[in-house]
């Protein structure tokens, strides 16, 4: 199992990251993908045409998402915790995910950078 740890800058407040992360109509504007998303805690979610399914955890308006993702039967679960924070540009973002398995690591950082964070960032840019 792997951790992966990034920030990223989004060119937005967080008020409209935090929206862009929760909202399926708001999703569905960056991703080009429908999306199954709800913020209020254990609601399962589903982005991407079910690429991406999980259980939503915790939710600190404007401030804060976990997430449990799922990976087939896993010993440890696989938790994504972002953590959104002013900055001068935007939005600072927090991105921590633990308990990646070894052979989705790479997928999962790819992802992450282009597929996920990458489009939000073109959004808004």
């Amino acid at each position: 199992m792997k951790t992966f740890k990034k920030y990223y800058i989004i060119p937005a407040p967080p008020e409209d990251v935090y929206l862009a992360l929760t909202n399926p109509l708001t999703i569905h504007l960056w991703s080009g993908e429908e999306a199954q998303m709800s913020s209020e805690p254990n609601t399962e979610f589903s982005l991407w045409e079910g690429s991406i399914e999980g259980l939503n955890l915790e939710f600190e308006t404007n401030k804060k998402i976990v997430q449990q993702w799922y990976f087939g039967n896993q010993d440890e679960q696989s938790i994504v915790t972002i953590k959104l924070f002013p900055d001068d540009i935007g939005t600072s973002v927090e991105l921590k995910h633990i308990n990646i398995p070894d052979g989705d690591y790479e997928d999962i950082v790819d992802g992450w950078n282009t597929i996920y964070f990458g489009a939000l960032q073109e959004f808004y840019s």
